[in-house]
């Protein structure tokens, strides 16, 4: 039996404008990380909203299987910065890759109170 909720509407034209104007609080958890094998067994949750100081290994792309910190969260264009993954400019300056939050795992979670609560 499917999951029906009358709330939700499976259109491809609303899921995209739900998704591409949802406000910040929304794109937190959107903006959710899968964690590491041995953090999954210790809190029992796969995935967890991702922020900053939370270090991370990169699973997919071109920088796949390096990890770092979490130097910032853009939510506004959903990405993340990681520390060390950086590219050239075509004038030299060096910039930070923004990385979908999707393609990344958690490895090890900053915590804080509202994340202890969160993880109870």
């Amino acid at each position: 039996k499917m999951k029906y909720s009358t709330t939700v509407s499976s259109s491809r034209r609303k899921c995209r404008k739900a998704h591409f104007t949802a406000h910040s609080e929304a794109r937190r958890t959107i903006m959710s990380a899968n964690l590491s094998k041995e953090l999954q067994a210790r809190h029992g949750v796969r995935s967890m909203p991702i922020r900053k100081d939370d270090e991370v290994l990169i699973t997919r792309g071109m920088y796949k299987t390096r990890e770092g910190k979490v130097t910032a969260c853009f939510r506004k264009k959903f990405a993340v910065h990681v520390e060390r993954i950086t590219r050239e400019k075509a004038n030299g300056a060096t910039v930070n890759v923004g990385i979908p939050a999707s393609s990344l795992t958690i490895t090890k979670l900053k915590m804080d109170k509202d994340r202890k609560a969160a993880l109870e």
